[in-house]
């Protein structure tokens, strides 16, 4: 098109589109709150505690600045926080040290663990915020796997007994939400039929359908003190991350199984399995912002090459566009804040 062409073409064009222009109704900001498909509440959040042993302790997590592991006593402040600010849901996971791992997971089982005794404390502290807890066997073992070892196997079915165990141990300690995040395979029938026989029906099931094999979770290990211990990896029971179909099916046989709601981890890389899931299922659907992802956040931040703040509400944004009823994220009580604020 040569330039008198061109001078002809521009006038008539911007004829035509003077009806059909989008940026009307981003033109204003009450505008773009009108008719805004997606917002973030408080009521979205699950914050993640870290518990160890102790009293009065809150100890930095080095690799994820601002986060800390509680003692029970702080967990308890922590939850009362939370509970002020309007989270819902507090998730636990312990910092248990090597005197207490051993092959099978052992400590998993003990009535007056970590969790057990934060979950007691939650409840006479914040009587109406709702506690999580995770069920999988990486923080007591000796290996650093989420399960029963032989060689260098995972036993499905051996770990599965392990996790039943836990689950009732847990209910009994006062959780609302028990979350399997082994992925072991038939774990979410065998915890359910376990829970109901022992008058746990209430107990609800968060199930980690999706939990992939991935490298954004160093620094939660370094948090409840697996990274040292953890001997090989996961590929032979987390998922590939190159797979998405695959996740469809984990997460119809977990609904299947009696999960109530379903988890994916990590978020942001895997925004794609949240809608997928959400479109197709329809159950509640959940997703963690992982140690990795509030790592990378924070890092850059510091750094000066992001506004923090932004960043974290744009990432938990993408999550509810995603689909996801709500998300686990370290960064809970600082979004609720902001939220609170305006």
């Amino acid at each position: 098109m040569d330039l008198e062409a061109r001078r002809q073409f521009a006038p008539d064009m911007i004829e035509i589109l003077k009806g059909r222009r989008m940026r009307r109704l981003r033109r204003t900001a009450w505008s773009r709150r009108l008719v805004r498909e997606n917002t973030l509440t408080v009521d979205d959040l699950i914050w993640p505690i870290f518990v160890t042993e102790g009293s009065g302790v809150r100890e930095p997590v080095p690799s994820m600045p601002g986060v800390v592991r509680h003692s029970v006593d702080e967990a308890g402040a922590a939850a009362e926080e939370a509970a002020a600010l309007g989270i819902p849901v507090v998730a636990l996971f312990p910092y248990t040290g090597p005197d207490k791992r051993d092959e099978m997971g052992s400590e998993a089982l003990n009535p007056d663990n970590l969790v057990c005794r934060a979950c007691r404390e939650i409840s006479a502290k914040a009587p109406n915020m709702g506690i999580m807890t995770d069920v999988a066997l990486d923080p007591y073992t000796s290996h650093g796997h989420d399960g029963v070892m032989a060689g260098d196997e995972i036993l499905n079915d051996a770990t599965i007994a392990q996790l039943i165990g836990q689950s009732i141990n847990q209910a009994a300690a006062g959780c609302d939400i028990i979350a399997p995040s082994d992925m072991m395979d038939g774990r979410i029938a065998a915890i359910r039929k376990a829970l109901d026989r022992e008058g746990y029906e209430h107990v609800q099931i968060m199930a980690y359908a999706a939990k992939y094999a991935s490298a954004f979770y160093g620094p939660f290990r370094d948090a409840v003190g697996a990274s040292g211990a953890l001997r090989g990896d996961k590929r032979t029971y987390q998922m590939d991350p190159a797979n998405g179909l695959e996740a469809l099916r984990e997460a119809e046989i977990d609904l299947a199984e009696a999960a109530d709601m379903i988890m994916v981890k990590p978020g942001m890389p895997y925004l794609d399995i949240v809608w997928r899931i959400k479109e197709r299922l329809g159950a509640p659907t959940f997703a963690y912002m992982v140690s990795g992802e509030y790592a990378m956040i924070e890092a850059a931040a510091a750094n000066g090459w992001i506004d923090g703040d932004k960043a974290v509400m744009e990432s938990l944004m993408s999550f509810k566009r995603a689909g996801a009823d709500g998300i686990l994220t370290y960064h809970a009580p600082r979004v609720a804040r902001a939220l609170a604020a305006g």
